[in-house]
């Protein structure tokens, strides 16, 4: 294996098995800061020795080992933090018994990644945080990755993560699963935060390029991990299929100069259609058994445009339907806007306008450049280019990329020349 090949393979390992063991060493010593360290410790100790003598039948398990030497060779040097360490994982053991479970002993790593899931989720954590957090902890991004994913310098990115871990350790937020009777409550937030994740990837807030497809995937990798360990949450499988089905129009949504390509201009043929029947099945089972939730109806929203040919053979009463199922699950003037459109298909322009018209006051719309950008489109299709144009200039003050301002420049032009 080529010293190149034989970096890649290690790399690859790491970004497997970070979450695992930053997951274990938390559960095992009850402090995020030494587990950071000592996990960190234990894969430049990896790097230098793996090229030479090969990637261990169980990684995982070699890394746990080399970590947690560290550690207690740390803690013995300073008794310090040995002694507070200890009464935190008294605490701990009275908020949630169960035994530690170690890496590399099979069921016991989805609990201790789950632990750590809903820990970087807190609500108590500024949503800013919680996304720099799961980030850094789950996806296995260094500081100076997460701070170029979202556009701050490291030096902000690094202050973001060290207040988080900071809140945790004052407010002594545990690291564990929330109950039963907590779930409902605090597993949107999870989810909440992946979704974020994938968000900024799909439709970048700002920059040159219109999709961040590092994030959008990371987003995925996240999700397929939350579907592993809680199998029965239908709304955990909602959040996947909708990444999924949405994700695999990524190759189409940018021509080659890397300029926007609208849904209706997009070539279908380059859609990921693996990617769309995971998806699809997905929906089937997000939506089985109970009153569906959010994600599952954006989901189902989103297979139907990946199923249809074009955009006018695309089932648009069907989705209509979903939104006003959505706007009772999620009142949101976003989602009043999605529906807005939607019916403009269905019923015309002119019905799609009025509904627009209607939320001109929301204040969440005032920033949010769809909005604009939506009426300017549909007043186009009216004749009323003036207005259109209007429109279109105030869509082009909020656009965020640089694909997109160059879009609604376009249009301007070609509506104006």
């Amino acid at each position: 294996m080529t010293d190149e090949a034989s970096l890649a393979s290690v790399e690859g390992v790491f970004r497997e098995e970070h979450g695992l063991l930053l997951a274990a060493l938390v559960r095992r010593f009850g402090d995020l800061d030494l587990a950071e360290e000592v996990a960190s410790e234990a894969m430049e100790i990896a790097l230098t020795r793996w090229p030479v003598d090969g990637v261990p039948p169980k990684p995982g398990a070699w890394l746990m080992t080399t970590a947690r030497r560290r550690a207690v060779d740390r803690l013995r040097r300073n008794k310090a933090y040995a002694e507070r360490l200890a009464v935190l994982r008294v605490e701990a053991e009275r908020a949630d018994p169960a035994p530690a479970a170690d890496i590399g002993n099979g069921d016991g790593l989805p609990d201790d990644r789950l632990q750590l899931f809903f820990t970087c989720a807190h609500p108590a954590l500024p949503a800013e945080d919680r996304l720099a957090l799961t980030l850094r902890c789950l996806a296995g991004m260094t500081t100076p990755e997460v701070a170029r994913a979202f556009l701050v310098p490291v030096e902000t990115m690094a202050k973001r993560i060290t207040r988080a871990k900071k809140k945790i350790r004052e407010a002594r937020i545990p690291f564990r699963v929330p109950g039963a009777d907590e779930l409902p409550e605090r597993l949107p937030g999870v989810l909440q935060v992946v979704y974020s994740i994938f968000t900024e990837g799909y439709a970048a807030s700002s920059g040159e390029h219109l999709q961040r497809l590092d994030l959008a995937e990371e987003a995925i990798r996240l999700a397929r991990i939350l579907c592993a360990l809680m199998p029965a949450e239908r709304e955990v499988r909602g959040l996947l299929a909708l990444m999924l089905l949405v994700h695999a129009r990524r190759e189409a949504r940018s021509g080659a100069d890397g300029a926007v390509v609208l849904l209706e201009e997009q070539d279908r043929a380059r859609w990921d259609r693996v990617m769309i029947e995971e998806g699809t099945r997905l929906v089937e089972v997000a939506l089985t058994g109970g009153r569906p939730g959010p994600y599952g109806v954006q989901a189902a929203i989103a297979a139907l445009h990946d199923e249809a040919a074009d955009l006018d053979s695309t089932d648009w009463p069907q989705i209509v339907a979903l939104y006003e199922v959505l706007l009772a699950l999620l009142p949101s003037p976003v989602v009043a806007v999605n529906r807005a459109i939607a019916v403009a298909m269905r019923d015309g322009a002119e019905a799609g306008l009025a509904l627009l018209d209607a939320l001109a006051d929301e204040p969440q719309l005032r920033g949010y450049h769809p909005y604009p950008t939506a009426r300017a489109e549909l007043l186009h299709r009216l004749g009323r280019d003036e207005e259109a144009a209007a429109a279109y200039r105030r869509a082009l003050e909020l656009a965020g990329t640089e694909p997109e301002r160059a879009n609604l420049r376009r249009k301007l032009s070609e509506d104006h020349p």
